[in-house]
């Protein structure tokens, strides 16, 4: 139903009942701010049959408007919580990566060192004394323990990004990696003392 053409015919109806009062006589009530009865006969029951088509009108079209105004908000929050969803799945995408740089870093070295103490161990083959290749064999002992425990840690690294679940704890395995590779660092360096 047309809004405007009901709004027509509510003020034709107004202005013909006005029109009906000046010919009959009878002055407009005065306007209290209270609702009045309207006249009875033919007049006051279409008068009472439009306002009450036109209330619910409006109350159609304001219980519409509730309706979708809810429906927006119920959308943007979903649109919100998608959008915190896939920030904080990116920052923990990032740490990963991070994570898995630094170990890749720490295998590399690792490895460096463990063939850096191979070719020392070449080069000196005749020369070195059993201390020193014991000494080089616990290097190179510990250079494989700090490569095995990046690859570990590595691997629980990717294990958890593929699977999305809450990072798993690789502080203890990338520290033991560190320090492994510290250890055999050392212990090789040693080595060229003896």
């Amino acid at each position: 139903m047309n809004l405007l053409a009901l709004f027509k015919a509510l003020d034709a109806v107004v202005t013909f009942r006005d029109v009906a009062r000046r010919v009959t006589g009878a002055s407009p009530p005065a306007d209290t701010g209270l609702a009045q009865q309207p006249p009875p006969g033919l007049a006051g029951q279409i008068e009472t049959r439009l306002t009450n088509v036109v209330v619910a009108a409006l109350k159609e079209a304001f219980d519409r408007d509730h309706a979708r105004l809810e429906l927006e908000r119920a959308q943007l929050d979903e649109q919100r919580r998608r959008t915190e969803e896939a920030m904080r799945l990116e920052r923990r995408r990032q740490a990963a990566e991070r994570e898995l740089a630094r170990l890749r870093l720490l295998a590399g070295a690792a490895m460096v060192g463990w063939l850096a103490s191979l070719l020392l161990l070449g080069m000196r083959l005749s020369a070195a004394s059993t201390a020193s290749r014991v000494t080089l064999a616990a290097g190179w002992l510990l250079l494989l323990g700090a490569l095995a425990s990046a690859f570990l840690a590595q691997g629980r690294v990717g294990a958890a990004a593929s699977e999305e679940a809450h990072a798993p704890e690789t502080g203890r395995v990338a520290a033991a990696a560190l320090w492994l590779l510290i250890a055999g660092l050392a212990v090789t360096a040693t080595s060229l003392l003896l």
